[in-house]
């Protein structure tokens, strides 16, 4: 875009950028400078902030001619001639002098390199300019946790990161293994705190009220809400900013628990699809191994129920983060979302599943803005709303 807006008005575009968190937002950096072709001249360092210095010719830009453009306003434009130029400094035809100072063009970082300095820009900026001096995550043995713990003490330090692993009942072995180990990889302080006992206090109390109604996901989101406590008493008592460790797909569906596991300040992978969750654990580890590969490797659980796995509720999430992204972010229709080769009964699964769960999105916190649009200010849908889906039968 900035280099389009160059070469349409034939000038020099110096455009500067903030470096760091706002909220949803983070600013990147990497201020640029094109020159009256739109070509880049020097481009900054990102995500960090970066003195650049840059020798232009202003004088090469005048003696333009006044035309309207598309919009209706002024550009410029020297004829490719230059014959109709009073300043013949610049000519469409002829090269623009050497720089005095040579300046420099950063590199621009690979797609997860990038994704990855952003969720640690966001998220060390939330923390720091709102007064936390550590926070705590919710370590369930899974990769969405344990991406957010390995970003937390990129931005952080270890020192002022938290890990606490809840185990109930239907927790396996090797998540408990998993969770101590990514811990001692981090070198984070970590707690365990089992709510067997909460969970069976919970389901004596409300024995005689439930008689008569078979267990089913109530029974399953009480406990990620023992679990949204626990972590709300440790941020209470010590001042702690919990963050929240559902991604893109588990918010945009509803698989996630309100008052559970969406209690908390900040949620760091809010706009990260599952997908590229486990691209973003992967870049991770090749700078240095932290997240055990059992937990990239290992099936996607809630572990809520015994021998749950996200598949049972969900379809396979290479199947269904791009027809989240051709919905949520393309505003792509049903049919077109079916005829770009996916299933009609999946697509129609998969965004009535987007639409029925915003009262839940409505009630997240705020997280790091990372795709084209992302649940929060970018997005507007009202939940009393009785539209529906049937762009086909």
């Amino acid at each position: 875009m900035l280099s389009n807006r160059a070469a349409e008005y034939k000038v020099f575009l110096v455009y500067v950028n903030l470096v760091g968190g706002q909220d949803e937002l983070v600013f990147d950096g990497q201020s640029v400078v094109f020159n009256p072709e739109g070509k880049i001249l020097a481009r900054a360092k990102p995500f960090a902030e970066d003195l650049l210095v840059v020798d232009i010719e202003p004088e090469s830009a005048r003696g333009a001619r006044p035309v309207q453009s598309r919009q209706g306003t002024k550009v410029y434009v020297i004829p490719a001639d230059c014959s109709g130029a009073i300043h013949r400094t610049y000519c469409s035809k002829r090269k623009f002098k050497p720089l005095l100072i040579k300046s420099r063009i950063e590199s621009r970082l690979p797609d997860e390199a990038e994704v990855y300095q952003a969720l640690i820009t966001g998220t060390r900026d939330y923390v720091e300019k709102n007064g936390f001096k550590k926070v705590i995550i919710g370590l369930s043995g899974g990769i969405d946790s344990a991406l957010t713990a390995a970003i937390a003490i990129d931005a952080l330090g270890k020192e002022r990161v938290v890990g606490l692993f809840m185990p109930s009942r239907f927790s396996a072995k090797m998540s408990r293994t998993d969770a101590q180990e990514l811990a001692n990889n981090l070198g984070i302080e970590f707690h365990i705190i089992s709510i067997k006992e909460v969970f069976s206090a919970y389901l004596k109390t409300l024995k005689k009220s439930f008689i008569g109604v078979k267990p089913g996901i109530t029974e399953e989101n009480i406990q990620a809400r023992i679990r949204g406590n626990f972590l709300m008493a440790f941020s209470n008592k010590f001042g702690y900013l919990v963050l929240t460790t559902g991604n893109k797909s588990e918010i945009a569906t509803g698989y996630c628990t309100l008052y559970g596991d969406m209690a908390g300040g900040f949620a760091v992978i809010k706009d990260i699809p599952k997908t590229l969750v486990y691209r973003l654990a992967a870049y991770r580890n090749q700078l240095r191994p932290v997240i055990p590969e059992r937990t990239i490797k290992r099936p996607p659980s809630a572990e809520l129920r015994l021998n749950q796995k996200d598949s049972d509720t969900l379809p396979d999430y290479a199947v269904m983060d791009p027809i989240l992204a051709a919905y949520v972010e393309e505003n792509r229709s049903l049919a077109e979302i079916s005829a770009s080769g996916f299933r009609k009964e999946t697509v129609r699964k998969v965004t009535a599943l987007v639409d029925r769960n915003e009262y839940k999105r409505r009630q997240a916190p705020p997280g790091i803005k990372i795709t084209s649009r992302a649940f929060g200010k970018d997005w507007r849908l009202p939940i009393t709303n009785a539209f529906k889906n049937e762009f086909f039968q």
